[in-house]
């Protein structure tokens, strides 16, 4: 309880959206077209959320990070498929790596990994 349950990811283009995180993250995206909104996540494989329509990005919001095994590997398949890298993988002093990239809309998301 009292744990976040689900989170919303600011898009200007849906269809960008999609590939960017179905390609980077293997996330299963649901599109609900009735209600102008996507969706993913399954019950018990950790916090879901979804992807809400914007005009424009505003990246003062709440911050996301998603833990990845290799963040190297995820910077270079971000770029590869349209994003792009804001912050290098930078170390955690007995924590692990962090870096930040912006995905097709210029949202931007935090990597972490323990590696």
């Amino acid at each position: 309880m009292n744990m976040i349950c689900h989170y919303e990811i600011p898009s200007t283009d849906f269809d960008k959206s999609k590939a960017f995180y179905e390609g980077l993250f293997g996330w299963p995206i649901q599109v609900m077209p009735d209600m102008g909104y996507m969706m993913f996540g399954e019950a018990g494989q950790g916090v879901g959320g979804g992807f809400n329509k914007v005009e424009t990005v505003n990246n003062e919001g709440i911050q996301v990070y998603i833990e990845v095994e290799d963040i190297d590997a995820s910077l270079a398949k971000a770029k590869e498929i349209g994003g792009a890298v804001v912050m290098a993988k930078t170390e955690i002093p007995g924590h692990g790596f962090m870096a930040f990239v912006t995905d097709t809309c210029g949202v931007k998301i935090g990597l972490w990994s323990k590696d």
